[in-house]
């Protein structure tokens, strides 16, 4: 009893490291709660360690500024989210464990550190990044109350105001993509796109173009979505996460406590524009 007591504590004090969504690290959500709008083996997984070997830099010829192959492994360029929660909304502390190279994919994972206390994963570049084309190949997990996200983000942390652009799945229902952004800290620009399929069954590509005066979204390649007013200016990093909500439950549904959940990421990639 006494050693659960203690193992409490530590992650509830976690959690007030950050308390404001968007603040101190990384957030990715909707922009009102009440609008409700070197791959590893099979048998061996590594963890998401900032400090392990670098990746190999860029071919000359290859056309894009960023790109996170995550068959190969874990990378300098970017690191997994640890020892805090965004609070809010998310239901759960970032843990780095829950950032795994497994199976030729990096796998973000909701696990239960213990009843109705949850861990999340994260993984970020260390740099900001401008205008131009984002991308991912990714599986949402399907389970109600939770999100799969690919965005970008800056905020207090970096000295900017809260800019972000935001794919994010309701585990809810995978058949739908949901697309958002956040200027100055303001948001109020969800839409919510049919796909057409559901993306938990195989991977699919994903990405939006940041220009000056608009930001377009992509499925597979075609444009879904467009946005053109009162675009973000700010550089941000790229970051991907899975979370479990509370207090959303109009927006995500009521999370059952279903764990572990996974989702997986094939590769993540910028091209400068």
């Amino acid at each position: 009893m006494m050693k659960r007591l203690v193992s409490a504590l530590c992650a509830i004090s976690a959690v007030f490291v950050f308390t404001a969504c968007g603040s101190g690290e990384s957030s990715s959500a909707a922009s009102e709660a009440t609008s409700a709008a070197t791959a590893a083996p099979a048998s061996e997984t590594a963890p998401a360690d900032s400090s392990l070997p670098a990746e190999e830099p860029e071919e000359d010829d290859s056309p894009y500024t960023l790109n996170g192959d995550f068959s190969k492994g874990p990378n300098k360029r970017w690191h997994a989210a640890a020892g805090y929660s965004n609070g809010n909304m998310f239901n759960c502390t970032w843990k780095d464990e829950n950032a795994m190279f497994e199976d030729g994919v990096l796998k973000l994972k909701i696990d239960k550190l213990f009843d109705d206390y949850y861990t999340g994963g994260e993984y970020r570049t260390h740099k900001n990044y401008s205008y131009g084309l984002y991308e991912v190949s990714m599986k949402p997990i399907k389970n109600v109350g939770v999100v799969s996200s690919f965005f970008t983000y800056t905020g207090e942390s970096d000295g900017n105001p809260w800019d972000e652009i935001d794919i994010e799945f309701l585990g809810k229902d995978t058949t739908k993509v949901q697309f958002n952004y956040f200027t100055d800290g303001k948001g109020n620009h969800e839409k919510l796109y049919d796909l057409g399929f559901d993306a938990t069954e195989e991977f699919h590509t994903y990405g939006f173009r940041w220009a000056k005066d608009s930001i377009t979204w992509y499925v597979d390649g075609k444009e879904v979505h467009k946005a053109t007013e009162n675009i973000p200016s700010h550089p941000g990093k790229i970051m991907m996460n899975t979370w479990n909500g509370i207090g959303v439950d109009q927006w995500l549904g009521h999370f059952d406590g279903n764990t572990p959940l996974t989702a997986e990421y094939q590769w993540a990639r910028f091209t400068a524009e």
